[in-house]
């Protein structure tokens, strides 16, 4: 921590999940959430249907998921408040771990899946987390089978020099220290949070007006 933040959040606490540029410092992605757990462990957040958030966009407003893969990483971009619509997400994360797990649920809380996010192991500071995306993902389904998601990003994130060899490397052998986890049923799989919910009494968290301020850089 950077000292003036506490050694962990309540729950309920306030606190922003941010990812950094892949080429810069800038952060593109911001999204208020709420406490469910910190410990030396785990910190467990859900970001709530209707959260104001920050993503990025093409300069000219299109979405990056629309824009071509050989151009989707070369285009000038920007970054666009919005709203996380649908279902909420509960977001897990160990400390130093290369990943997180995301849990998604259908409509009437039917679990869909959960989805490992591969990242920079997360940097804690006084309002919240902060990382980078790596691009290649694992999904992970009820019935305990898996398949690696965006490996087309994946490439071409390094095509357009986002990623390196080294960190291609890196990337990929954290995937399979997760797919050894996911294979074992290791934690947080077998550890029953598709049948969390969130306390009704929850308020959906503000995005503030300086949601890309930087905090010291220390780790967790």
């Amino acid at each position: 921590m950077d000292g003036s933040g506490p050694a962990y959040w309540a729950p309920g606490d306030h606190i922003l999940w941010r990812y950094r540029e892949n080429a810069g410092d800038r952060f593109h992605i911001c999204r208020p959430v709420t406490v469910v757990q910190d410990t030396a462990e785990l910190l467990a957040v859900w970001m709530a249907p209707g959260t104001e958030c920050v993503k990025p966009v093409l300069a000219d407003g299109t979405p990056v998921h629309v824009e071509p893969l050989d151009t989707r990483y070369t285009k000038p971009r920007t970054v666009r408040r919005d709203r996380w619509f649908g279902t909420g997400v509960l977001k897990l994360a160990r400390p130093g771990e290369p990943w997180s797990v995301w849990l998604f649920w259908e409509p009437g809380w039917r679990f869909k899946n959960w989805y490992v996010n591969l990242e920079e192991p997360r940097v804690r500071w006084a309002g919240g987390i902060d990382s980078e995306d790596h691009f290649l993902d694992i999904c992970v389904y009820p019935d305990r089978t898996w398949q690696w998601r965006d490996e087309d990003e994946f490439a071409q994130a390094q095509q357009a020099g986002l990623m390196d060899d080294a960190q291609a490397d890196s990337v990929r052998r954290a995937g399979r220290d997760a797919v050894d986890v996911i294979r074992s049923w290791g934690a947080p799989f077998s550890d029953g949070w598709q049948h969390w919910r969130p306390n009704p009494e929850w308020s959906i968290p503000l995005l503030p007006d300086d949601w890309d301020r930087t905090p010291a850089r220390v780790s967790s």
